[in-house]
């Protein structure tokens, strides 16, 4: 269990290719990381944990804002920010490990809310979007040209516009929809799905200088705690279904 607001891992033993404690960073983004009680919690914290546990390698944990963490990781040594949408742009401003989950994003309606939306057309014409500013979908929406979208700070401000009618449509990923209704007292039954607009998978992205030796030794036991099932366990614990990428053959 992590106590405080960081978790300081300082294994016996610890792997000689980790030069430095690493500095992982995360955002409050129920149910993957968030702070309860002083405490740390999370899907992707607990598989965070777990991957330096096993590896060896000593890391401390923190709850930073997004838009710092992401800005920090590009420039400066030996940071990591998690969970990160791996994605044709960004793959080449990190080095990355993982995967620890895929999502699905979609845009959601009020249940009877009259909305039909098949496609991104309608998703268009239907007027607003908001998504947060540094999310993949906010990027992909950008690059093919959406008209509407609305750039936000975080999930929370979409959720908060959506519940009070300043925004017809809320565009988030599966993995955190019932958490991001519930910070705003909605629930699932409350919304529908309309469609989806792509997959992701989400990784750990690390600094680009860091040690190659490092990022191999680490992407070698994600793969571990994958292929022995701890991964879906983990998920298990935090959802109704994993949300995990198929196993490549060994």
């Amino acid at each position: 269990m992590l106590t405080g607001l960081g978790l300081l891992l300082l294994v016996s033993g610890a792997s000689s290719v980790a030069a430095a404690e690493l500095r992982l960073f995360t955002e409050e983004y129920r149910p993957l990381s968030y702070t309860e009680d002083g405490q740390l919690k999370g899907m992707a914290v607990e598989v965070v944990e777990l991957l330096l546990q096993r590896a060896g390698v000593a890391g401390k944990i923190e709850l930073v804002p997004w838009t710092r963490g992401y800005h920090q990781v590009q420039s400066e040594s030996d940071l990591a920010l998690f969970p990160v949408a791996r994605t044709a742009k960004r793959e080449d401003q990190f080095t990355w490990v993982g995967p620890i989950a895929v999502s699905r994003t979609g845009v959601y309606t009020k249940r009877n809310s009259g909305l039909h939306l098949r496609n991104l057309q309608d998703l268009e014409d239907q007027g607003v979007t908001a998504v947060p500013k540094l999310w993949y979908t906010y990027e992909y929406l950008s690059d093919i040209g959406l008209k509407g979208l609305y750039a936000v700070p975080t999930p929370r401000h979409v959720a908060r516009m959506f519940k009070h009618g300043r925004i017809g449509v809320l565009v988030t990923t599966d993995m955190v929809l019932d958490d991001l209704l519930a910070e705003e007292g909605m629930s699932r039954d409350e919304v529908e799905l309309q469609f989806h607009i792509l997959d992701s998978y989400t990784y750990i992205a690390f600094s680009l200088d860091t040690s190659p030796a490092l990022i191999q030794h680490l992407q070698k036991t994600m793969d571990q705690i994958n292929r022995d099932g701890t991964l879906e366990r983990i998920h298990r614990r935090w959802f109704t279904e994993p949300y995990l990428v198929p196993l490549a053959p060994p």
